[in-house]
């Protein structure tokens, strides 16, 4: 990861708690932009993007305009553990 800052792969959630988005986020070390990659959870679009990196991160969907919000991946846990 040294030529990384951040480096996250995910399954996104819809509002249905359906499993049919995910996201890839890449911050190179020596830059603040974010690549990111990702098919939106509630409309399926697929698209590559580039903004500004910060926390917590999210983007919006450019075809029906959904945030696709970054959790913490010990957040994220913690709730699935609460829903089993």
């Amino acid at each position: 990861m040294g030529q990384f800052k951040y480096v996250t792969n995910r399954t996104l959630q819809n509002k249905a708690g359906e499993l049919k988005g995910k996201i890839r986020v890449l911050v190179k070390a020596d830059s603040d932009t974010a690549e990111v990659d990702y098919v939106c959870p509630e409309c399926e679009n697929g698209e590559h993007a580039e903004q500004e990196w910060k926390k917590p991160f999210s983007i919006k969907c450019s075809k029906c305009g959904g945030a696709i919000k970054l959790r913490k991946l010990k957040d994220e846990i913690k709730k699935d553990k609460k829903k089993r």
